[in-house]
C-alpha cells in the first residue's frame, strides 16, 4: 500500500501546532489530509485530553470521512470517531473526533460558548469558502481572543492563497503538501447541435470504454443529469464488469451497485 503524502509533513504539523494555536495546511486533493491528520492528532499531549472537531462543507463528505476514519481504526462510526448534521446524530461518549457540516459548529457554540470540551477545530476544505464556514471561524477567533487561550485551530485546503487565511489567523505558520503528478491527455469532442447533453455525455463514455481501460469519472451539473445518463447507460447493456455508480450530495450511503 502506497504511503499518502500528507505523511511527509505531519512530523512538521505535529510540531508547528505543539507551539503554536493556528496553522494553515495546504495539500492537493488525494494527499490524505481529511482522513489521515485527525487521526495523527487525536493522541497529542497538547489536546489534553480534549476532543477534535473537523468542519466539512457538505453533508456526503462529513459522513464519508467519518467512515473511512472509522474504518481505519476497525470500529463502527460512533466510537472514537462520529459525525454530527442537521437530522443525523452518530456521536457517543466515546468520541474523540467529530466530524461535523459546518451550522452544526454555531450550534455547538452557542450551548457551550467556550468549546469547553474541544483542543482542535479543523476547517476542512476552507476553500469551498461561505457564510457559515466564515462566521464559525470568526467565532473560534474570538474564543481564543477572549476565552480560550489554548483553542487552536487548523485551516486546511487544496487551493487557497495560504498568505491571506495566515494573517486572519494572526501570522500562523503555513504548510505545504505535495501532492501526486498524473500524466494527463487531453481530448475534445465537439457535441451535437441536434444531442442533448446526456446523450453526448452517454456517447463519450462508450467510445472511452471503447478505447481505454480502467474506470471513468464523470461530472455533470445535477441530480437529473446523473440519473438520466445512469439509466442510458444501463440501458445500452453495459459490458463485462462495468458498473455505473452514481454519486451525489443526498444520496444514501446504502450503495446499490449495478451491472
Amino acid at each position: 500500500m502506497s504511503i499518502l503524502p500528507i505523511y511527509a509533513v505531519l512530523e512538521q504539523l505535529q510540531q508547528t501546532l505543539s507551539k503554536n494555536n493556528n496553522a494553515v495546511l495546504i495539500a492537493p486533493p488525494g494527499a490524505g489530509k481529511t482522513t489521515v491528520v485527525p487521526l495523527e492528532l487525536v493522541n497529542e499531549r497538547w489536546l489534553k485530553g480534549k476532543k477534535i472537531i473537523m468542519l466539512e462543507p457538505r453533508r456526503l463528505a462529513a459522513k464519508n470521512a467519518a467512515v473511512w476514519m472509522s474504518h481505519q481504526l476497525s470500529e463502527p462510526v460512533g466510537n472514537t470517531i462520529g459525525y454530527r448534521m442537521r437530522m443525523d446524530n452518530h456521536v457517543s461518549a466515546k468520541t474523540k473526533i467529530e466530524v461535523v457540516t459546518e451550522a452544526v459548529l454555531t450550534r455547538i457554540i452557542q450551548n457551550d460558548p467556550e468549546l469547553s470540551a474541544y483542543g482542535l477545530i479543523i476547517f476542512d476544505e476552507f476553500h469551498e469558502r461561505n457564510l457559515q464556514a466564515d462566521l464559525g471561524l470568526a467565532l473560534c477567533l474570538d474564543i481564543q481572543d477572549n476565552l480560550r487561550d489554548d483553542l487552536k485551530l487548523l485551516v486546511m485546503s487544496a487551493t487557497l492563497e495560504a498568505e491571506r487565511v495566515s494573517i486572519i489567523l494572526g501570522d500562523a505558520p503555513v504548510i505545504q503538501s505535495e501532492g501526486r503528478s498524473y500524466p494527463v491527455e487531453i481530448y475534445y469532442s465537439s457535441p451535437s447541435p441536434r444531442q442533448k447533453l446526456e446523450q453526448t455525455v452517454v456517447k463519450s463514455i462508450l467510445y472511452a470504454l471503447e478505447q481505454h481501460s480502467g474506470s471513468i469519472l464523470v461530472f455533470l451539473p445535477g441530480v437529473r443529469e446523473i440519473k438520466t445518463v445512469e439509466t442510458m447507460l444501463l440501458n445500452t447493456g453495459l459490458k463485462g464488469n462495468i458498473s455505473a455508480c452514481p454519486l451525489y450530495g443526498n444520496l444514501s450511503r446504502d450503495f446499490t451497485n449495478h451491472s
